[in-house]
């Protein structure tokens, strides 16, 4: 090699060098100011509830103020657009959860692409639902209420927090399994349909157990089966639906975070390691467990490929059960 061609690789090399300077530095910095959780779901669901722990404790770990910023509609699209739009220095991530795996099949023509415009930073927790139906609603049992939509086909209702999510595709599975004909009605949250449950304008709901159980307990609905493998800790005399009546039927509602895609791989890992440190305290699963709520632990590669999974599993169950976004 000769002395220009030596010249060259060493200006080339400073070159590259001075390059990946002001990433490295601000991966070094991160984070040096606010960070923003957008939740794309309402107030008051499981998403936001959760979203504000992991926030308050990321706040004490990180020295930053975590902002939760709302920001449902359209199946959780609006808020996740935002997110896919911002700049991808690690200060607005998304919470997410499985109706984001759904959308990838159930609604094609969306903006983004899940895991071309996301970078999987860390799941949270998962919990099971539970079917429950107002009382005025003429059933006691699954048989019962199997019964009853069997003899009245499109008469009896149930609420969702719009079309893609865990409690519209649980609904649908339902329908599919049980080989019954009940109406869907989408919210834009589930805060809205809970009431609506809750009120008797609606029959019944798919809910996730950490906001439902409370409400069964106090008798405003009535637990009709869980939708785990076993029985539910916070409700263990409400049978699965699985031995209730429906076998093999399983869905739960699961939790994550993502950041734009050309977030710096070290800020990836940052995030994942903190939120990982915070659902494996014991404080932290103590409290969940009491709600129903299961936490999550695993490194950014293990959540891709269980994003990935899911995104094949509800693709399947979409085309199973014929579900469709205009419902």
């Amino acid at each position: 090699m000769d002395g220009l061609a030596r010249s060259f690789m060493r200006v080339s090399i400073a070159a590259l060098a001075l390059g990946a300077l002001p990433l490295a530095t601000h991966a070094d910095n991160y984070p040096s100011r606010p960070i923003r959780i957008i939740v794309p779901f309402a107030a008051g669901g499981p998403a936001d509830v959760y979203a504000r722990v992991i926030g308050q404790r990321l706040q004490g770990t990180m020295g930053q103020p975590v902002v939760i910023d709302n920001r449902p509609g359209a199946g959780s699209i609006i808020g996740t657009d935002a997110v896919a739009k911002a700049a991808a220095d690690g200060y607005t991530l998304l919470l997410m959860s499985n109706t984001h795996t759904v959308n990838e099949t159930l609604i094609p023509t969306k903006p983004y692409v899940l895991l071309r415009d996301f970078a999987p930073i860390a799941p949270i927790n998962y919990s099971d639902l539970v079917l429950v139906v107002n009382p005025k609603v003429p059933a006691r049992s699954l048989g019962e209420l199997l019964q009853l939509a069997r003899s009245q086909p499109g008469k009896l209702s149930y609420a969702s927090s719009g079309p893609g999510t865990p409690y519209h595709m649980a609904g649908e599975l339902f329908k599919a399994m049980a080989h019954v004909d009940i109406l869907h009605v989408p919210y834009r949250g589930s805060s809205a349909a809970r009431a609506d449950v809750i009120g008797g304008q609606v029959d019944m709901m798919f809910d996730a157990v950490t906001t439902m159980a409370e409400q069964a307990k106090a008798g405003k609905v009535r637990p009709i089966g869980t939708s785990g493998r076993t029985r539910s800790t916070v409700l263990p005399a409400t049978p699965t639906l699985a031995e209730a009546g429906v076998p093999g039927y399983e869905a739960v509602i699961w939790l994550g975070l993502m950041a734009p895609r050309g977030t710096s791989p070290a800020i990836v890992n940052r995030l994942n390691a903190e939120v990982q440190d915070i659902t494996r305290r014991d404080d932290i699963r103590e409290e969940w467990a009491r709600q129903g709520a299961v936490p999550m632990a695993m490194s950014v590669e293990q959540f891709q490929h269980y994003v990935e999974d899911d995104i094949a599993k509800w693709a399947r169950i979409v085309r199973i059960s014929g579900a469709k976004a205009e419902q």
